[in-house]
């Protein structure tokens, strides 16, 4: 398993370690629901190092973007914008889920994808970059703490003369934080609770110098270290796709409810843009809900969906007891005629259909 720069933290305050995509990463601390509330409330502190950065430098850089994502890219017209996007593979499914930041228009950008796909992402752009675009995979010198909460931002501004402040989601700033150079800010959260994300290089000791400065400022107002677990729970209470479990190689944004960041008019072609245009014109088959659970029980990736007269009509790709809502919640692909909020379904579990009712997201 790979180590992050904070691993060393982790497994001194005593973190549940387990493997996630490769590395070894903090589970929980002092338990989910105490890590849940604890960011919903105030602020806690992720390490989620173990995702990839890539640079793409150079004239093509647009246009190589734009050509591999489903998002229009010319959008990030100035630095210090981003935006959420997805790889389409050829087939009309997803490749992975990403974040695109303009570090300089037309020229550099940052790619962040998930920790799973480096690899393969790494390969698919490049398959694609038939102009020689300059392409940096940085990901193992590259630190990434998410500081997430409705006291995160306020706790972080006292650690730099940057306006983190009046940081709009899904924006960035670039400079100097607890000391440490070229340290980049961003509002591109996957908790809904607000907070910031902080990507810098792995040198001169810089992972011990930020983990430390920001608890010396968070840790006496209550500001904690937070595991996947609660990272897991957070995104599913907003409705978030998680990649390998509810958007995949298999699975259409389009199906998925990311037709806002498929943008079928933009300037430029791009992998299944003709899929997506006939899927929207013709109409999606599935579609991902949210459900919650009318009946007791817990519903889990994988589980079978039944309609009310037994037959089966789709499948459960998250689901969790929501630590904040005190119920059990989920998310799924079923039938289209299916997907209406408050339409009654069943879950499959142990073999007994349990009842369920489709909710919007966020949950409430």
């Amino acid at each position: 398993m790979k180590n992050t720069p904070f691993t060393h933290k982790h497994t001194e305050l005593g973190a549940k370690m387990a493997e996630f995509a490769g590395y070894n990463m903090p589970i929980s601390y002092t338990g989910i629901n105490d890590e849940h509330a604890t960011v919903r409330k105030n602020a806690g502190v992720f390490d989620v190092s173990h995702m990839g950065e890539f640079i793409l430098k150079g004239a093509d850089a647009l246009d190589l973007i734009q050509r591999v994502t489903s998002n229009d890219a010319s959008k990030l017209d100035a630095p210090g914008k981003a935006q959420y996007s997805c790889l389409p593979n050829e087939d009309g499914g997803i490749v992975d889920d990403l974040l695109v930041y303009c570090i300089e228009p037309n020229n550099v950008y940052m790619l962040v994808v998930n920790a799973s796909n480096i690899e393969k992402d790494w390969n698919w752009i490049s398959k694609y970059n038939t102009n020689n675009v300059e392409m940096h995979n940085i990901s193992d010198k590259t630190g990434l703490l998410a500081v997430q909460g409705p006291k995160a931002v306020e706790y972080m501004q006292e650690l730099t003369d940057m306006n983190l402040t009046d940081l709009k989601y899904y924006t960035f700033v670039k400079g100097t934080f607890a000391g440490v150079d070229n340290v980049v800010v961003s509002a591109t959260g996957y908790t809904g609770a607000g907070g910031v994300e902080i990507y810098f290089e792995n040198q001169d000791g810089a992972a011990d110098k930020i983990w430390d400065e920001i608890f010396r400022v968070g840790g006496p107002k209550g500001m904690k270290p937070i595991g996947l677990g609660a990272r897991d729970t957070l995104r599913l209470e907003m409705g978030f796709c998680l990649y390998g479990n509810d958007i995949d190689d298999t699975t259409s944004p389009l199906e998925a409810g990311l037709g806002w960041i498929t943008k079928l008019k933009k300037p430029s072609d791009f992998t299944s843009k003709a899929i997506f245009e006939q899927q929207k014109a013709e109409g999606i088959k599935r579609k991902l809900v949210g459900f919650e659970m009318v009946d007791k029980g817990i519903p889990r990736h994988g589980y079978k969906i039944h309609n009310t007269d037994g037959e089966e009509v789709g499948y459960v790709t998250s689901g969790t007891q929501s630590p904040s809502l005190k119920k059990a919640v989920g998310l799924g692909y079923v039938r289209k005629d299916l997907a209406t909020e408050g339409t009654e379904i069943n879950i499959v579990i142990r073999d007994r259909n349990i009842k369920a009712k489709v909710a919007k997201v966020p949950f409430e």
